[in-house]
């Protein structure tokens, strides 16, 4: 195995604090025992959520974390054995689910703990990040909400005309029936 070089070391902490930095949660995870073919498989199924996972050597990582105070003290104790970060850029809640879906699936994979909005996550709080609606499910349910008055509002103008129609309609046909 060729020796790291100081220079690489420091582009590859420049590089994880630059992720540290853009991310909105970070889950650390376990894949001591995983095989190559199921660690890609879940690279290939957090790329389209625009998330990634990072193998890292723990000194690397928690150098990288210097310039994060709020994400440091969360992450910093926990960088313990074999671990790789999952940096979640977007959506958070759909890392989680992947995530925890996938841990479900593997049995070697496991979610070690995380940080979003430098609150403290365990395990239990990844799968209950993972219970929550993705940013495209909120949107639809927002949508929802803000255009339901405007549906009934219509509605009810439609339904004024078409009433009043009506009575005239059976006044008509009352008056010809008297006649």
């Amino acid at each position: 195995m060729p020796l790291i070089t100081r220079e690489d070391k420091q582009q590859e902490i420049t590089a994880l604090s630059e992720r540290f930095g853009r991310t909105k949660a970070a889950f650390l995870v376990d894949f001591k025992g995983m095989d190559v073919e199921s660690i890609v498989r879940l690279r290939k199924s957090l790329k389209p959520l625009n998330s990634e996972m990072k193998v890292v050597r723990n000194t690397l990582a928690i150098r990288a974390l210097a310039d994060h105070p709020t994400l440091k003290p969360v992450l910093e104790d926990k960088l313990v054995g074999t671990n790789a970060i999952v940096f979640a850029f977007e959506d958070p809640s759909a890392a989680a689910k992947a995530l925890s879906k996938f841990g479900d699936e593997v049995e070697a994979f496991e979610l070690k703990s995380g940080v979003m909005d430098g609150t403290a996550l365990d395990k239990a709080g990844i799968k209950y990040l993972a219970t929550l609606p993705g940013k495209n499910e909120l949107r639809a349910q927002m949508l929802g909400v803000l255009s339901a008055p405007l549906t009934k509002f219509l509605g009810t103008m439609q339904a004024v005309p078409g009433g009043f129609v009506r009575v005239l309609n059976a006044h008509n046909e009352t008056k010809t029936k008297t006649e």
